[in-house]
């Protein structure tokens, strides 16, 4: 039986996509690998009280590791004593991989210069495979020559699917027959309701879980614009008007703690309150999720069967969020949303350059921070709600994406040192080939002034001649297709706009790395 070693920590992004909820990842973690005959060896988890984006090094926080075949709270007190505690548990797992006792490491949000160092130096000298997520740490376990199986930025995954993509690598690297786990039972899904429902309410988290549906949407409308299929311009129609109920469904689910019975609620709840749009769908959700929550927790608390409280949270629970979203929420939350895209479209007709400008400089910063898909991204769907296309999808394309493909294609063609280059190709071909990814850039941002300074620039440059030229279009399309699904008679000016971002940072990132091997 192949023995595994998990690492890493909440991180920044992870932390509210089930990276706080170390519990449910490793039941996930155990579930698949179980199912592939494999088995858990060794934990390092670093699990602080926020996300490592804005927790300090006197933030609570808290060590888990493996002992006896269970999850162990290992030490409790600030990060800074975490980390340090985490160090010997480093060491630990590097032996362990010496002695033969590892066979593969998973990692989420890892640490490799220095709380992990040690157990990635062992297992790429016993060339063990590796699988993660996280786009700094993965990059970073790249150019220390890493033999990565899977790798992907955090966004839009969960628990359930970085669980499934770990062990599907694994799986196919030796060789073992394995059958992904689907589906959870009643009983499971009402240890969620042990939780505070209140502290599971989080716009970011349902607007990224949200994504797949969104990105459908957007592939709908490219390949509508090919001559022999303008009829899937109506299925477009149709996925525009569904995506609040998939939105609706989503943080029903997530707010209920309920799983399918949540689904159920927030797709009645959705259907009836449609008309809300993208931000009727949020509310209503998680109206749903709450009526859910309370209507379950009254069944288990009276002894009522649970096909009968599974009925009542997810159909009367979802019938009075409907009613409510459909009177009350979804007039205002329409009122809402124009007024929104108005504003937007009011900021433009004024100085569409320096709109564009704006956007385009404050974006990196939205990301890295953790507001792009709790406030951005909203608005981008509220967009192509409206009109089909996008301003701040336009600048999502040029300045994030077309950006961090044009860094890590210097790095590529002109790297500080051979690693550098093979841990950027892959970033550049994910952003080039699918319009994501964008983290692929940020190992190379964060250890240069002059990278990151050039990124500013690229998307402050390409946002203004967004304004300039009046280009409207979306993100997380192929970039090979993005200039086709621009507003009419614009295809040209997205494709200009997207080649000045991605040239202007491969420029400077080549002169910063060039620069950088002179002084070496």
């Amino acid at each position: 039986m192949k023995k595994i070693a998990f690492i890493g920590s909440s991180g920044g992004n992870l932390f509210k996509q089930g990276g706080n909820d170390i519990q449910g990842m490793m039941k996930e973690i155990l579930l698949q690998t179980r199912a592939a005959q494999m088995e858990v060896a060794a934990v390092q988890y670093i699990l602080a009280s926020s996300s490592l984006d804005t927790a300090g090094q006197d933030s609570p926080a808290k060590l888990y590791t493996w002992r006896d075949g269970e999850l162990y709270l290992e030490k409790e007190g600030t990060l800074s004593q975490i980390n340090d505690a985490a160090l010997e548990v480093d060491a630990r797992i590097a032996q362990m991989v010496r002695e033969g006792q590892i066979d593969g490491v998973m990692f989420v949000s890892a640490e490799p210069d220095r709380i992990n160092h040690l157990a990635f130096q062992a297992a790429i000298e016993a060339q063990l495979p590796l699988a993660g997520t996280g786009g700094s740490s993965v990059a970073k376990v790249q150019s220390m020559g890493g033999k990565v199986l899977s790798a992907s930025g955090t966004t839009g995954t969960t628990n359930r699917t970085r669980a499934v993509a770990f062990t599907t690598a694994f799986a196919r690297e030796w060789g073992i027959r394995y059958r992904p786990v689907i589906g959870k039972t009643g009983a499971q899904a009402a240890e969620n309701l042990q939780t505070n429902i209140w502290k599971r309410i989080n716009f970011r988290g349902i607007m990224m879980t949200s994504l797949p549906a969104f990105i459908a949407m957007a592939l709908c409308l490219a390949i509508s614009r090919i001559p022999v299929l303008t009829d899937l311009s109506n299925v477009f129609d149709t996925l525009v008007a569904s995506i609040p109920v998939v939105i609706c469904a989503i943080a029903a689910k997530q707010v209920s703690g309920l799983d399918e019975v949540g689904v159920v609620a927030g797709i009645v709840s959705g259907v009836l309150a449609v008309d809300g749009g993208i931000i009727g769908g949020l509310i209503v959700g998680i109206v749903a999720g709450v009526f859910s929550y309370y209507i379950s927790i009254f069944c288990f608390r009276h002894n009522i069967p649970g096909t009968t409280a599974n009925i009542a949270a997810g159909g009367l629970g979802g019938l009075a969020a409907g009613l409510i979203g459909m009177y009350l929420i979804s007039p205002v939350a329409l009122w809402l949303g124009n007024l929104i895209c108005d504003a937007i479209n009011a900021a433009i007709d004024i100085n569409p350059v320096l709109a564009g400008a704006l956007a385009g400089v404050l974006i990196w910063p939205a990301i890295i921070g953790g507001v792009y898909h709790a406030a951005i991204l909203p608005i981008v769907l509220l967009e192509m709600e409206e009109a089909g296309f996008s301003f701040l999808g336009a600048i999502d394309m040029t300045g994030l994406v077309m950006v961090s493909a044009g860094i890590t294609l210097a790095n590529v063609l002109f790297p500080k040192d051979k690693g550098q280059a093979a841990a950027a190709l892959p970033g550049f071909l994910v952003n080039v080939c699918f319009g994501t990814f964008v983290e692929a850039a940020y190992p190379f941002m964060f250890s240069s002034r002059i990278v990151f300074g050039g990124a500013l620039i690229s998307a402050c440059v390409s946002g203004a001649l967004v304004g300039l030229f009046n280009v409207r279009g979306t993100a997380y399309v192929p970039s090979v297709v993005a200039p086709a699904m621009a507003n009419e008679g614009h295809g040209l000016q997205f494709l200009i706009c997207m080649l000045v971002a991605a040239v202007l940072a491969f420029i400077i990132t080549s002169l910063a790395n060039v620069r950088e091997k002179k002084k070496a």
